[in-house]
Order: C-alpha cells, then structure tokens, then sequence
C-alpha cells in the first residue's frame, strides 16, 4: 500500500472491482438473451408474413370461386327472365329448377318480399359459393398481418435493449480503469442505474422460447 492508497481507498477499490465483475456477468448474459429473444420474434414475424400471404392467395382463389359462381347464376336467371318475358312457362320452370342452392334462396326471399328490390341478386340472402371463405380468409391474413408487425416491433424492442446494455457494460469497463475515485464511482454508478432501467423494461417484455 503506497502512501496515496489509503485503506478507504482501498476498499473502495474492491468494492469497485467485485460490483463491475458481478455487473459485467450479469449484463452479459441479459445481451444474450436480448439477443435470442430478438432472434426468436425474427421468426415469428417471418411466420406470421408468410401464413398472411398464404391466407391471402387462399382468399383471392375463393373470391375467384364467388365471382364465377355469381357469373353463372346471371346467366342462370338471364335465361330464366327471358323465358318468363316469352311466356315459356315450360321453360322458366325447367331453369328455375336448375338454379343453385345459393341463389335460390335469395330468389325464393325475392319473390316473398314482392320483388321490390331490383333482383334477386341484391337480396341479403344470396351469398355464393366461396363469399364467406374469402371473408374469412382476408380477415386472417389481417390478423397475421398485424401480428407479423407486432412481432417485428418486439423484436426491435429487444435489439433496441441489447442496445442500452452494451452501454452498461461500456461504462462499467470504463470504470474499472485507474481513473480518479469519482469519475469511476460516476460511472459505475451510471452503469448501475442504467442496467436497472433495463431490467424493468426486460420484465415488461413478452418472451418466446
């Protein structure tokens, strides 16, 4: 011990030592799992786009079973009104019997209500084939969609984290350098609150193993 190395500056000395390799451990390891947990939501963003794209092509190819549905029931009923205007009744009841399930229920609804709206067509009834599993389907690649942005903002959370504690472990390397007493007690004392902050943010994070 030299005559500038008096006993209190000593123990402060240890002191420093022992908290800046017990911080550095510790903030080690939360990186790494900063890291990882980056990692993961990573995927899980990958995941979540590519079962809203999946979503969304299922969706267009439903749509696109609706849309010819409803193209064959106009040609239906286009047939059907024309033989009713040709007072073919022989006719009209042989196509009425061939219409779809979805559109004669909408037709049956229709003539009920005195056919006042404009067709049949325009009933609330009438859904054809594949109009619920395209809703259905575009509202799952929404959701999907807005998943995948959650978890790409989760995962940025957690690099954004990593982040804050390689700071910490900048500042308490920093501090164990033969500095004036105060500046390495300033700076471990930044590096401390710091890594606190950190950890109260870690524990308002989801987690996925």
């Amino acid at each position: 011990m030299t005559d500038t190395e008096t006993p209190e500056r000593v123990r402060w000395q240890w002191v420093t030592e022992i908290l800046g390799v017990f911080l550095l451990s510790v903030v080690a390891v939360l990186t790494a799992w900063c890291g990882f947990q980056a990692s993961k939501w990573g995927g899980e963003m990958s995941i979540a786009f590519s079962q809203a794209s999946s979503a969304r092509i299922q969706a267009a190819g439903a749509d696109g079973t609706a849309r010819s549905a409803r193209a064959f029931d106009l040609t239906i009923y286009a047939a059907y009104v024309e033989a009713v205007g040709n007072e073919n009744e022989q006719l009209a009841d042989y196509i009425r019997d061939r219409f779809t399930p979805d559109f004669r229920v909408a037709f049956e609804a229709w003539v009920e209500d005195g056919q006042v709206e404009s067709g049949p067509f325009a009933r609330a009834e009438y859904v054809p084939e594949g109009t619920m599993e395209a809703e259905e389907l575009n509202a799952l690649a929404d959701e999907k969609f807005a998943q995948a942005l959650e978890n790409n903002q989760r995962g940025d959370n957690y690099s954004l984290l990593t982040v804050l504690f390689a700071l910490v472990l900048f500042l308490t390397a920093m501090s164990q350098r033969q500095l004036a007493p105060w500046v390495a007690r300033t700076l471990l004392g930044l590096a401390i609150v710091a890594a606190v902050v950190g950890v109260v943010i870690l524990a308002t994070f989801p987690i996925r193993i």
